[in-house]
């Protein structure tokens, strides 16, 4: 994991924690003055004596419990450690903490129960120990490894890519899988690209000799195109499009070369508002979804919801959910309406598509068949915003690979292009650029005016057939 991962994941961390040493010398104080817990959740009976000064302390534990817990080396410890350094480290933490603040009620002269401190301390180790327990059973869930877990590629000589390989293993057995490796001696540069398609990397990791540098540049060059992440063991090349940054690997100096978003805060604001926007959605729109679903199923013989493959993240190909609008043989049917494409490259579009049943050409109008996606999105497959998803098919009938850049977000439900008329931007070549220009220019501010956008347009039906 690079440190700018690792340093987000620790800020996250420490403000977790921070609140939760809160809340502990807050659950302290009220215990101590209800132990039948029968006005826990009041605010009358705190129990923090009379010196107003005391809520000083409340306020010096929101820093300084991170702080501790780094000092022990908590946040460096990796994720597989044993229950028991887990629990030994929060122990002594906790100890600190306390007897730190048994110090300052002596210096300041603050009027505080001494008891309340050691339920603080009971409680604190309580909270704590539960928070990474549930962190624990989150991590290692099926889900969240498939989500979290990232796919490379090594590129290198035979023995640098060994050397590499045994070096992630013991250091990141559970975060990076190697799916393949290239020796660039022996091995033509179009069988990477072909790698790239196959495995579906998140990206490339390469550890060359110095002798190998027209070999490496040929596979920034290659990522570049496929809009795949290329981590560079050296200090220098001149690239295209990616933005370089400077960053460290396991202690190691590494250049990556990125056309996507890098690692910010931004990044993660937009994985919430995804998670919690989606999930809103799915409340409020329980109820029409039922409804749509019964006229679904009542309209014409068929599943509810169509299934089918898309290309997401990088190209890893995921299972995307909509509302059936077409009669169940639309594929075999798709063949006979070649002719009629209106979109030219490999995407399929036609006007008044006759597989369309009565239904679903309004669920289409509307862009209600597109709701079930909200499940992809709480899945991780899927965002709010992003590129729209292709079927897998039409991203293999991709003629030019600068296309395949607009793999490297994941794809979302609305874009530039669905507030640009949907259907009317009718040349494929004209969608890549509003989808690579979101990826050039994203931030947070620009997905909240896309989805602002997209509720006028979706309730006029613009550009929708």
């Amino acid at each position: 994991m690079l440190r700018r991962d690792r340093l987000i994941r620790m800020q996250v961390h420490e403000l977790m924690d921070a609140c939760l040493f809160a809340l502990s010398f807050w659950l302290a104080c009220t215990l101590r003055e209800d132990p039948d817990l029968s006005d826990l959740l009041g605010l009358t009976k705190i129990g923090m004596g009379e010196d107003q000064y005391v809520w000083l302390l409340f306020l010096v534990l929101i820093p300084a419990a991170p702080m501790v817990l780094e000092a022990q080396g908590f946040y460096s410890r990796p994720l597989s450690c044993s229950r028991r350094t887990t629990a030994w480290v929060l122990l002594k933490a906790c100890c600190i903490i306390a007897l730190a603040l048994i110090i300052a009620t002596f210096c300041f002269q603050v009027q505080m129960r001494r008891s309340i401190i050691v339920w603080f301390g009971f409680v604190s180790f309580g909270l704590m120990f539960l928070k990474e327990e549930v962190l624990r059973s989150v991590t290692r869930s099926k889900l969240a490894q498939s989500q979290n877990r990232r796919r490379f590629i090594l590129v290198g000589t035979s023995d640098e890519t060994r050397a590499m390989r045994a070096e992630l293993k013991a250091k990141s057995p559970e975060g990076i899988e190697i799916l393949a490796e290239l020796d660039l001696s022996k091995t033509p540069m179009e069988r990477l690209v072909e790698m790239l398609h196959d495995y579906s990397v998140n990206g490339v990791i390469l550890s060359a000799k110095h002798t190998y540098f027209d070999q490496v540049e040929q596979v920034i060059r290659a990522c570049e195109l496929e809009g795949v992440e290329a981590w560079v063991v050296a200090d220098f090349f001149r690239t295209q499009i990616s933005r370089t940054s400077l960053d460290d690997f396991y202690g190691r100096p590494v250049m990556v070369f990125r056309t996507a978003p890098e690692s910010s805060w931004q990044g993660l604001f937009k994985q919430l508002l995804d998670f919690f926007g989606a999930l809103i959605l799915l409340a409020l729109g329980a109820l029409p979804m039922l409804v749509f679903a019964i006229l679904v199923k009542r309209s014409s013989p068929g599943p509810v919801f169509f299934r089918q493959q898309r290309s997401g993240l990088n190209g890893r190909p995921f299972t995307i959910l909509k509302f059936r609008t077409m009669v169940t043989n639309a594929e075999q049917l798709k063949h006979e309406l070649a002719a009629m494409n209106e979109m030219s490259g490999p995407v399929f579009k036609v006007t008044n598509d006759p597989r369309v049943t009565r239904i679903g050409r309004w669920l289409r109008k509307s862009s209600l068949d597109e709701l079930p996606q909200l499940f992809n999105v709480l899945r991780g497959e899927m965002s709010l915003v992003g590129p729209r998803p292709l079927p897998v098919d039409e991203v293999k009938r991709f003629n030019d690979l600068a296309h395949r850049r607009r793999l490297s977000v994941k794809p979302g439900l609305t874009c530039l292009w669905q507030i640009s008329g949907r259907n009317n931007v009718s040349n494929f070549d004209e969608w890549v650029q509003l989808d690579l220009k979101y990826i050039d220019t994203w931030s947070l501010w620009l997905d909240l005016k896309i989805l602002a956008r997209t509720v006028p347009v979706v309730l006029a039906g613009t550009g929708a057939k």
